[in-house]
Order: structure tokens, then sequence, then C-alpha cells
């Protein structure tokens, strides 16, 4: 098949004003496409070579792109690279330059969609000493054989900024139109892609095989299922109407979700994007192996940072310093992780997607082998608002963002954004923006690099009404080594054998402090909490007042007394300034 059928489409896409005539352009180009030709063709359109899990890609950057158009077109690379400063699209430079091109060649060859995918696939795999050379040299030869429409697209294309809009909704559109001629078959093409995730294989299997060809799909390791999502609500009881009167509620953690793909010992894993993110997660590609105790699994879970010495939740933004191509093991152990599963769609031959919910939960307790770091999701089942919301407060008390509700009968709707799962988040902000004072009530033994001293500290607040001291936050980050070097020696001299008469307390520390020594904090907001006392029931009954995500400043207030530390009062008016209510 001639690459310029497929550009010439995709101008007149690119001119189209309405999502219709996208999707006839489509059908079109579908309806004219070899069936051998066809994966390449969809790809090609999206600005790829293989879908995104694969985790081949171009990685062609601009200034690569000019040096090759430099050597095409036998033009200054200053001259190139001016040009992309005033125009900003590096296709239309290189249409530019090849209408006007000064070293013309002897003789070209019209290009096929397969040699420029197959060209495109080399660069993308070339690497090592002289790479750079050699993508230059393949995709200025390319270029030298394309008509300036052509050359537009393959820059585009390997510069990933195709600038088309397609969505893949739009292309099953077209597939569905193209290859069955009936709008009816779109569920099928669509349950298709959603267990393969892979639209240029559901387009080859519609080409040979038709609409029974994708109707056979069923999942399969190696193959990302795209994940089911949920719809967002604030209302416990708005929640449980929806989903029949009772729910399985889960803690929703904060971290990255991951689809973990287990064939004996070969361990990949996926980001929601469905991008093959195995690399990042070498401790949880571990953990599966030593306590998913099953052959073949498909399953998913929520991999959330841990402070390496306290043992804390920390915040989604820790766990993105993975997100890297180099030292990654430096990451790993200053980032650790733990992963929290919380769905089973395959477990030995047995496609688990059309089951229930609670049967998906029982199978994935029954191969999860509990330890520190892996673990299945905190759930209760409920009809019970007033339960639900104790369960919510201590989910974001530990961290979490609140909690996912979800009907015990319902299956997994892969791709889908259902009523199914439902997401009960906070819809009130209380953020901090100035630091607190607080006073050092007790301490928790630290581990690791942390043995010998504290992992984190058990903090309150003043009530001064009742002269007692409340606690509002257990803090582990923010403090530097030298920190951590000197608090058992600072904090010896208020070290007792029992909390304090004037601490008011749920949690047990494992050494508390008479209240005396004052330090600053700060976190990303306040919450509520049924663990922590300050301000205990003035907000909502059975609930105090505590920091989430809270860190030490760096700043001890020798300077303040404990009786001068923030108030209960003051934290309450923190609180109400920008709350809203759960209800």
């Amino acid at each position: 098949m001639r690459y310029s059928e497929v550009v010439e489409v995709c101008e007149r896409i690119e001119r189209a004003t309405k999502r219709i005539e996208m999707t006839d352009l489509l059908v079109y180009l579908f309806k004219k496409t070899p069936a051998e030709s066809i994966d390449r063709v969809i790809y090609l359109i999206q600005g790829k070579l293989y879908p995104d899990f694969v985790g081949i890609e171009l990685g062609i950057a601009e200034k690569l792109a000019i040096r090759a158009i430099s050597h095409a077109y036998g033009i200054s690379h200053d001259e190139v690279a001016d040009a992309f400063k005033k125009m900003g699209d590096l296709g239309e430079v290189v249409r530019k330059f090849a209408h006007s091109r000064r070293q013309k060649a002897l003789f070209t060859n019209p290009l096929t969609v397969e040699r420029v995918y197959e060209v495109l696939d080399r660069i993308a795999r070339t690497s090592g000493a002289g790479s750079q050379d050699a993508k230059i040299k393949m995709l200025s030869g390319l270029l030298t054989d394309s008509t300036p429409d052509e050359a537009k697209y393959i820059v585009r294309t390997v510069t990933g900024k195709m600038r088309l809009g397609i969505a893949d909704m739009t292309i099953l559109d077209a597939l569905t139109l193209a290859y069955t001629a009936d709008k009816e078959n779109r569920k099928y093409v669509e349950r298709a892609y959603n267990l393969c995730s892979d639209l240029g294989e559901i387009a080859k299997t519609l080409a040979s095989e038709g609409i029974e060809g994708v109707k056979k799909y069923r999942i399969r390791v190696g193959r990302p299922v795209r994940m089911m999502l949920a719809q967002r609500m604030s209302n416990a009881g708005e929640i449980l109407r929806k989903l029949g009167g009772n729910a399985a509620c889960e803690w929703k953690y904060d971290g990255e979700r991951i689809q973990i793909h287990k064939k004996g010992d070969d361990v990949v894993l996926f980001s929601r994007r469905l991008e093959n993110i195995t690399s990042q997660y070498p401790d949880v590609c571990d953990m599966v192996r030593a306590h998913v105790r099953c052959d073949d699994a498909i399953i998913e879970g929520e991999c959330v940072a841990v402070h390496p010495e306290s043992g804390e939740l920390l915040p989604f933004q820790e766990l993105m310093h993975r997100r890297r191509k180099h030292g990654i093991e430096e990451a790993v152990k200053k980032f650790p992780a733990s992963i929290f599963m919380f769905d089973a769609l395959y477990i030995d031959g047995n496609d688990l997607i059309e089951k229930p919910y609670m049967i998906r939960r029982k199978c994935l307790e029954d191969i999860v082998e509990e330890s520190e770091q892996i673990r299945v999701t905190e759930m209760i089942i409920s009809d019970d608002v007033d339960e639900i919301e104790r369960f919510f407060h201590r989910a974001i008390e530990a961290g979490c963002e609140g909690l996912i509700l979800k009907a015990t009968e319902g299956i997994y709707q892969a791709g889908a954004r259902g009523w199914l799962w439902i997401k009960l988040k906070r819809s009130y902000q209380a953020k901090m923006i100035e630091p607190i004072d607080v006073v050092v009530v007790g301490a928790f033994h630290g581990r690791g690099r942390r043995s010998g001293t504290y992992g984190a500290l058990l903090v309150a607040v003043y009530d001064r009404e009742n002269d007692v001291f409340t606690t509002i936050s257990k803090v582990g980050s923010g403090f530097k080594d030298e920190d951590l070097e000197i608090l058992p020696e600072m904090l010896a001299p208020y070290r007792i054998s029992h909390m304090h008469p004037r601490v008011k307390s749920e949690m047990q520390a494992d050494v508390w402090f008479s209240p005396s020594v004052v330090m600053e904090i700060i976190g990303d907001e306040l919450t509520l909490s049924p663990i922590h006392t300050t301000a205990f029931g003035k907000i909502r009954e059975n609930a105090g007042i505590a920091v989430r995500f809270p860190r030490f400043t760096g700043r001890w207030r020798h300077d303040k007394s404990p009786e001068d530390a923030t108030t209960v009062d003051e934290i309450v008016e923190m609180y109400k300034s920008q709350l809203k209510t759960i209800a």
C-alpha cells in the first residue's frame, strides 16, 4: 500500500471540523487498506508503532529531527532551526524544505506503508554507540524519498506530534462500519479492545475473521485489560442507594494503580494508561513472585510509597520519583513501596471478569500471602451510613484518599466508568497554609536506617479549656539525619513510663514523654480522624481533627512553652475556615 494514500487521508482529517467527518474518512481509508497492512496503518495514524503496553517508542527528539532534515535536503542546521522557531511545527518545516529542496536526488523510490513502518521500527530499536548517527541516516533516507506531504507526517510521527486528535473510540467506530457495516456490532468490537488493548490487532482480526473473530476474544496474561473506573459521589447514603442498599467498602490508597500480570516467575506491571512500568518497580515484582501463590494471574493493586523508617504511607507525589530510566536501585531504596491488592481478573485459567465482585475478592484473598509490604486492601461490607463514614475517616487517617464502594454482585466492567464502583472522597478541604506548633508527647521506635533512634513522633496541641494536650498527628517525615541523631538525647529528660495525665491519646506510643518540647510542623490539610483526640466531637461525633501528611519544618521551638503551642480552638477555626461538609 502506498504511504501517500494514508497521508492523503491524514491531511483531510486535519482539516475536518466534525467527528463524523473524521469517522467517515477513516472508514474510507480502512476499506481500501489490504488486510495484511491494516494494523500498521492503524498505528501510523496514531503516531506510534505498537500499542503503548509494548513499550517501544520512536523517541526522536526535535534536535535530532532537525539534523535529519538538514542532512536530507542539504540545508544548514541553523536554517532549519530558525524555521522551526518561526513556524512551531517541524512537520510544516520539512514540507517547506521538501518543496524547495536544494539537493535533487537522482531518483526516488515511492514510499509504501510497509517501508515507512519498517524503517521507523529500526529507528526505534537502534541503540548504543553511534545510534544517533544511524537514526539520522535512516530518517533522512526516508525524507529524501518522500513527497512534501509524506515528509510532514513522517517527521510528525517520529517526534510524537501527529496533531490529528483521533481518539481510540473514533477508530473503533470506523472499524465497525468499515468491516461490519452495522453499528450494533460496536459493542463487540469495543469489548474485544477492552480485553486486549490493541487497536491494530482488533483491526487485523476484523479484516481477516470478521465480527465473529472479535467475539471470541478472552483476556490473556501479558495483554493488559483496560481498567475499570469508578464514578464519584460525596454522600455515603446516596452511594448506598445507587448500589442497592449495601456495598463493599475499600480504602482508596493515594498511590499508583497497577495491573499485575504473572506467568510463572515472569511478572509484568502495567500503569493505568497501560504503559509497561515493570522496570520502575523491581521490588513489587519480587513481592509478587514471593507472595502470590499461583502460576498465572492478572490482578490489580495500588502501589503506595512508604516512609523507609517510620512505615507511614506517603503522598502519591513521592512515588513519582520512581518514574526514571536510570538510578532505579537507588530510587527503590529511597522510596520503598507497598502494594495493596484489590481485584483479581484471571487466575490459573479461570477468567473472573464476569464473576461477582465478592467471588473475585475471595479468589484474590486465597492467592495473596500477606506480608508487611503486600496485602489485600482494607474492606468492610456495610449498609450503614454511620459505619461507612467511620471507616472513611479511618482511611483518611491512615493516609488514604477515601473509599471506593463497590456493588457486591458487580462484574468487572473493563474499560468502563460505570456505577458498580463509586468513589467516596472528601468534598471539603481545609488546606494548611501556615505551620502549627505542636508538643511532643510520645514516640515510635525506628527501623532500618532509623534503628537506635525514633522513627516517628506523636504530637499534640494544647486544649486550653481542659488544660490537656490532645494528639493531632504522628510525624515521621521532614527530619534530617542530624535531627534524628539528637532525638533520643534531646527527649531523654522528658521520658516517662506511661502516658502523661495531661495527654489525651487513643494511640499507644512506644515511648511517652511529659509535654515539654515544642516543634513546628506543616501538612497537606486538616482532616477528620477517629483516632486523634484534638477537638474530638466538636466537628463530628466520634471524630477529632488531624494533620494529613504532616512534615517537620526543621524548627524546634525552644523559645515556646508547651502552653504556647497551637491551641485546639485555633485548629477548629483553621478547619472551619474552608470546611465543606461530607453529608
